[in-house]
C-alpha cells in the first residue's frame, strides 16, 4: 500500500468525511472547446455514491458555471443522498445564487470586460469567450501563439484600470473575475456547512492550489498531473482519479458497516424523579448520573465505550423485545428464554427524596445462564472505581457518597482495568429469580420490603398518574407515554422539570453540535407544565411555579433571571468538556454544564405567565405569591422587551431583535391581563397598553414584504420556525394573510419529510442538525389554525413514526440518514406531540 493508499483510507475512517473535486481535468478531459467536455462516467458514479453513503459528503468546486455543472452532473445543486454539492465560479456561485452581493461596480465592471473578450474573440481564430455571473474566460487553445500573445497583451493593457479585477491565468485560458475568487473559501465553506473532520481534494489547476492550501492535518489533496503545488499527494494523470475514489468508496464503506452504532430512540427511560436511567436494546444500563439528573455520571457508555455500564448477557442472547409495563417506566426485556426487569423504587424514592437516596432494582428470570458484567465508572470515568467484596454484594469506592449492589447469592470476579475493576458474575436461573439492587446514598444491605411489593409499588406510582389524564382519542397512547416522560422529568424534591435526561448526544453526527441538556430551563419546564395541565393535571405546573417564585425571589431583579438553572434552582458552573471522551458515535466533544445560562433570553417571561393563565383558566387556585410572580414578569417585559437577546435557539453569537422574542414578551401581558381578570377580578389599562406598542412593533418590523413572511429578526431575510409564535399566540389573526403566507413559507423552505427544520442559515457552527420536532408540532398547530387540519393530520402521523419501539423521542429528527438525534428524552418533543394531538382534537380531527 502507498502513502497516497494509506493516506486515502486513514481519511475515509473519520465520523464526518468530505470528498471534494475540480471538474476540468480531473473528472473531465481536458476538451478543446468547454462545451465539449463530459464527466468521466466511472467517476461520477462513485462521487455519487459517496454522496449517498452516511455522514458522507461530495462536492464538484469549479470554475465552471453552476449552470454548468448542473447539466454536466445532470443533479440540483443542493447535494443530499447522491447528490453531490455543486459550486461554480470558483467558489463564487453556491446553492441558492451568489456568495457575494453584486455591487454597482462589479457590473459595470464584468460589463466592461465582456466588451474587451468579445472584440478580441471576434478578431482572433480559434478563440471563444464564456461568460459566467460573475467572470468572463478568455479560451484560446485552439489559437495560434502569436496571435494569442498579442490579444493577452491588449486584454491586460485594456482592463487594468478596472478597479477590483481578479485574473487567474490556467492552461491556454485566462478568467477575469469581478469577485475574489478562491476554491479554498469554496471548500472551508462547504466544510463548515457539512461538519467534515476530515477532507479530500482532488484537482489539477493553478486555480485549485487555493484548496490545497487550506487543508487541515489528516486531510488528503491529491494534485492531478504535472506542476509545483500545494497538496500532500500526486498522481501521475486524471485516469488516476477513478482509482482514488474508488479505494474511498471501499474504505468508508467498510468503515460505515464496522461503526454499528446503537441508534438513540432504540434506548428506554428508567426515573424516580431524583435521576433517570437509560437501558439499551441489549438490555443493559448505558446511562446513569447520581444523585441527580443533572451530576456526574456513573453509568454512561452512552457516550463512550469503558466509560461505565452494567450488562446482562444471556447464555444465547439473540434480539430481545422490550417494552414497558403497562403505564409505567418498569422496563421488561425479554429474549426466548430469560428477562430481564428493570425499574427504580419510586415509593423508597420519595420516602428518600430529601435524604438523597436513589434503589435502581434489576430482577433477571426464566430458565439459562447469564453473565452479569457489573462495571460503573465514577465521574465519566475520570475518578479510579473500585470495587470491594462484602457480604450480599459489593461496595463502590472512589466516591463521597456510600454506593452499594446488593447481589444475594451471586458470586463475584474482581477484574482489574486500568485505575477501575469490573465485577463479573455467571448466574444459572435453574436456582431461581435473581434481584440485583444498586443503592446510592446508603451503604447498608438490608432489604426494605419484598421485591414484588416494591414493584408493585412502582406500578402503582406511574399508572396511577397516568390514569388521571384526560386524553385525546388521536395518538392516546403516544400522548399518554409523552406525558409520563414530562412526569419522569420533574425532579421530585424541588418541581424543576429537566430539558432532557442527557447531555452530549450530537445534534449532528460526529460533528460539535453536543450540549448538556440535564437542566431546568424556566421557558421548557413552563411549556411542558403547562402541556400537563391541557391533559388535565396541575400538580407538577404547581411545584414549577413553587420553585420558579424561589428562582425569582433570589434573582437580582425579576428581569435578570437566567435562562436556565440546575434541578436544585442554583446557577450553572462553567461549561466544560471531557477532552478524552470519545462521545456518541465519536461525536465530540462531550460537554458538561451549558454556556447559555450566562445568555439574555428574554422569550422566558411569556411561558412563565402562559402557567399561570392556564391554572386560572382551569379554575385551579392561584395565590398571592403566583400574582406576585405575573406582576414581575410583566414588570420585566416592560423594561426590557426593547433590547435584542439571543434568542430561544441560543445561538452563540451577538444580540438580535428575535421576533419570537417579542412575541413571548407580547404573550406574557397578553395571558397576564387573563390573569388579572379571571384570577384576580382586576383590570390593567396600563397592561394593555403596553400589549398593543408591542403588538405594533412585531407587526411594523417582524414582516418582511420581500420575504413574504416573518422572519427570525428585524431586518434579517431568514426563516425561522419559532415565528409561528406569532399566529399562535394570537398576537395576529391566525387567518390573516400575512401568518398563512409564513406558516406556507416555512413548510416549503424549513419541512424536510416529518420534520421541520430550526432554521437553515449559518449559525456559526459546522455541521448540519436534523428537523426539531417541536417545530413539527408548532406548524401542525399553525396549520390547524390556518384550516389546514388534513394536511396537520397528515403531519402529526408522519411526526410519531420518529418515536422509538417504547414510544420515547430524541430532540431532533435528520431526514436524510432516519436517525433520531439530539438529547433524550426530550420534553420539547414530547410536550410538542400532546399539544399537537391536542389541536387536532380540538379541530375535529381524530
Amino acid at each position: 500500500m502507498n502513502a497516497l493508499e494509506t493516506a486515502l483510507r486513514e481519511a475515509a475512517r473519520t465520523p464526518v468525511l468530505l470528498v471534494a473535486s475540480d471538474f476540468d481535468g480531473t473528472l473531465s478531459d481536458l476538451a478543446p472547446k468547454p462545451d465539449l467536455a463530459r464527466p468521466d462516467a466511472a467517476c461520477l458514479a462513485l462521487l455519487k455514491s459517496l454522496a449517498s453513503m452516511h455522514h458522507t459528503h461530495a462536492s464538484i468546486i469549479s470554475g465552471r458555471t453552476m449552470a454548468e455543472l448542473k447539466n454536466f452532473v445532470g443533479e440540483q445543486d443542493g447535494g443530499g443522498p447522491g447528490r453531490p454539492r455543486l459550486v461554480g465560479s470558483h467558489g463564487v456561485e453556491i446553492p441558492g445564487g451568489l456568495s457575494i452581493g453584486m455591487s454597482h461596480r462589479c457590473r459595470d465592471n464584468l460589463h466592461a470586460v465582456r466588451k474587451v473578450v468579445d472584440r478580441l474573440t471576434a478578431n482572433v481564430p480559434g478563440t471563444l469567450m464564456e461568460a459566467k455571473p460573475a467572470s468572463v474566460t478568455f479560451h484560446f487553445r485552439g489559437a495560434e501563439k502569436a496571435a494569442v500573445a498579442r490579444a493577452l497583451d491588449n486584454l491586460r493593457d485594456e482592463t487594468r484600470a478596472l478597479e477590483g479585477l481578479h485574473v487567474l491565468e490556467g492552461d491556454c485560458v485566462i478568467e477575469l473575475c469581478v469577485f475574489p475568487p478562491d476554491k479554498g473559501a469554496a471548500l472551508d465553506a462547504v466544510r463548515q456547512r457539512t461538519g467534515a473532520g476530515r477532507a479530500v481534494f482532488l484537482g489539477d489547476d493553478v486555480t485549485d492550489e487555493h484548496a490545497f492550501e487550506v487543508l487541515r492535518p489528516g486531510d488528503v489533496g491529491v494534485k492531478v498531473g504535472p506542476g509545483a503545488t500545494r497538496a500532500n499527494h500526486r498522481v501521475e494523470n486524471r485516469s488516476m482519479v477513478e482509482w482514488c475514489l474508488r479505494v474511498l468508496v471501499e474504505e468508508r464503506t467498510a468503515y460505515l458497516a464496522s461503526r454499528r452504532i446503537v441508534p438513540i430512540e432504540r434506548h428506554n427511560l428508567l426515573s424516580d424523579q431524583r435521576t433517570v436511567a437509560l437501558i439499551d436494546p441489549r438490555g443493559s444500563l448505558a446511562w446513569l448520573c447520581l444523585p441527580r439528573i443533572d451530576s456526574a455520571a456513573m453509568f454512561s457508555s452512552l457516550l463512550g465505550h469503558g466509560r461505565g455500564s452494567w450488562e446482562i448477557i444471556p447464555e444465547h442472547p439473540g434480539d430481545p423485545v422490550q417494552e414497558y409495563v403497562g403505564d409505567t417506566f418498569i422496563l421488561r426485556t425479554r429474549w426466548e428464554r430469560m428477562s430481564v426487569t428493570d425499574y427504580f423504587d419510586c415509593a423508597a424514592g420519595r420516602a428518600y427524596q430529601r435524604a438523597g437516596r436513589t434503589e435502581l432494582i434489576r430482577v433477571i428470570e426464566g430458565a439459562g445462564r447469564a453473565t452479569i458484567r457489573f462495571a460503573p465508572r465514577l465521574d465519566f470515568g475520570r475518578a479510579a472505581t473500585r470495587l470491594v467484596r462484602r457480604e450480599g454484594g459489593l461496595e463502590i469506592e472512589g466516591w463521597s457518597d456510600p454506593v452499594v449492589l446488593i447481589a444475594r447469592g451471586v458470586s463475584w470476579r474482581l477484574i482489574d482495568d486500568g485505575p477501575h475493576q469490573t465485577a463479573v458474575a455467571e448466574i444459572d436461573l435453574a436456582e431461581g429469580p435473581v434481584t440485583l439492587e444498586l443503592r446510592y446514598g446508603t451503604a447498608s444491605m438490608h432489604s426494605n420490603a419484598p421485591e414484588g411489593q416494591r414493584r408493585e409499588q412502582a406500578h402503582k406510582f406511574w399508572s396511577g398518574w397516568a390514569s388521571a389524564l384526560k386524553l385525546p382519542a388521536l395518538k392516546r397512547d403516544l400522548v399518554r407515554r409523552s406525558a409520563l416522560v414530562l412526569k419522569a422529568l420533574a425532579h421530585g424534591p424541588t418541581g424543576a422539570i429537566a430539558a432532557a435526561g442527557t447531555t452530549s448526544l450530537p445534534e449532528h453526527l460526529g460533528g460539535e453540535r453536543n450540549w448538556d441538556y440535564r437542566f431546568c430551563w424556566p421557558r421548557d419546564a413552563c411549556l411542558a407544565a403547562s402541556a400537563l395541565i391541557r391533559l388535565g393535571n396541575t400538580g407538577i405546573a404547581m411545584k414549577l411555579l413553587d420553585w420558579m417564585a424561589g428562582i425569582v425571589e433570589r434573582a437580582e431583579s425579576p428581569d435578570r433571571i437566567h435562562p436556565v438553572y440546575t434541578v436544585a434552582g442554583t446557577h450553572l458552573g462553567s461549561e466544560a468538556e471531557i477532552s478524552d471522551m470519545p462521545g456518541y458515535g465519536d461525536s465530540r466533544p462531550v460537554r458538561v454544564g451549558n454556556a447559555a445560562a450566562n445568555q439574555v433570553q428574554l422569550d422566558v417571561f411569556g411561558p412563565i405567565v402562559e402557567l399561570v393563565a392556564l391554572l386560572a383558566e382551569s379554575d385551579a387556585p392561584i395565590t398571592p405569591e403566583h400574582w406576585r410572580l405575573v406582576e414581575a414578569m410583566v414588570q420585566a417585559v416592560a423594561l426590557r422587551w426593547q433590547e435584542p437577546d439571543h434568542g430561544i435557539w441560543e445561538i452563540r453569537g451577538p444580540k438580535r431583535h428575535h421576533v419570537h422574542t417579542k412575541a413571548m414578551c407580547w404573550h406574557a401581558v397578553d395571558r397576564a391581563i387573563t390573569v388579572a381578570e379571571r384570577g384576580m377580578g382586576r383590570t390593567r389599562s396600563d397592561w394593555e397598553r403596553l400589549r398593543e406598542a408591542i403588538g405594533a412593533d412585531v407587526l411594523a418590523n417582524g414582516w418582511d414584504p420581500h420575504i413574504g413572511a416573518f422572519t427570525a429578526a428585524y431586518g434579517e431575510d431568514a426563516l425561522d420556525a419559532s415565528v409561528l409564535a406569532v399566529g399562535l399566540t394570537g398576537l395576529i389573526d391566525p387567518r390573516d394573510d400575512r401568518f398563512v403566507r409564513t406558516v406556507e413559507a416555512i413548510e416549503k423552505g424549513l419541512r424536510r419529510g416529518p420534520t421541520v427544520y430550526r432554521y437553515l442559515c449559518d449559525d456559526g457552527l459546522a455541521g448540519e442538525e436534523g428537523g426539531w420536532l417541536i417545530c413539527t408540532a408548532w406548524l401542525i398547530e399553525s396549520m390547524v389554525k390556518c384550516g389546514r387540519s388534513d394536511d396537520a393530520r397528515s403531519l402529526f402521523d408522519q411526526m410519531c413514526t420518529c418515536a422509538g419501539p417504547t414510544g420515547l423521542l430524541a430532540e431532533e429528527f435528520d431526514p436524510p440518514t432516519g436517525m433520531a438525534l439530539g438529547n433524550f428524552p426530550q420534553a420539547y418533543s414530547h410536550l410538542g406531540v400532546i399539544n399537537a394531538a391536542l389541536a387536532l382534537e380540538k379541530a375535529g380531527i381524530v
